[in-house]
């Protein structure tokens, strides 16, 4: 497994992870190409989006991070980070996880940050044991989510 930056040529391995989630009921939001780029790879709040592939480059799963800003559709407190990790149903249970939250950290560490945030739905057992494995602890739970932070102070 690699894991490393994503690039602007990864949208269209990022929308078809996104959309195997769909398809297994594991994700509601949009999975195309151009929202893959525009709210992952480009986004203008990114601080970090990396990929995990096999040796033939075939994306196994991202891991993208945002800065918080007033105003967010999350409603996350501005100046903390916010995660989102998305593995290909295939390829769960690997470790991919773990690996790509190891740069993560290191670059929430690096912009500072001093929280995280990762809002998981309510019937993702999947993602809520995956952020509690990590160190995530919630702390809010709203209408079909759980909010988990991660203390990096």
């Amino acid at each position: 497994m690699i894991i490393r930056p994503s690039l602007p040529t990864d949208a269209t391995g990022i929308s078809r992870v996104l959309t195997a989630l769909t398809a297994a009921g594991l994700r509601v939001s949009p999975s195309d190409t151009d929202f893959a780029l525009n709210n992952y790879i480009e986004n203008p709040n990114g601080i970090e989006c990396s990929v995990a592939t096999d040796p033939e480059g075939v994306i196994l799963g991202f891991q993208a991070l945002l800065m918080a800003v007033e105003g967010n559709q999350y409603g996350v407190t501005p100046g903390w980070g916010i995660i989102g990790t998305h593995i290909h149903p295939e390829a769960i249970r690997q470790g991919i996880g773990g690996k790509l939250f190891i740069v993560t950290r290191r670059a929430a560490l690096k912009a500072n940050l001093k929280f995280i945030d990762a809002t998981i739905q309510n019937y993702n057992t999947g993602g809520l044991a995956y952020y509690e494995s990590v160190g995530f602890r919630t702390y809010e739970t709203i209408e079909e989510a759980v909010r988990k932070v991660y203390d990096l102070s």
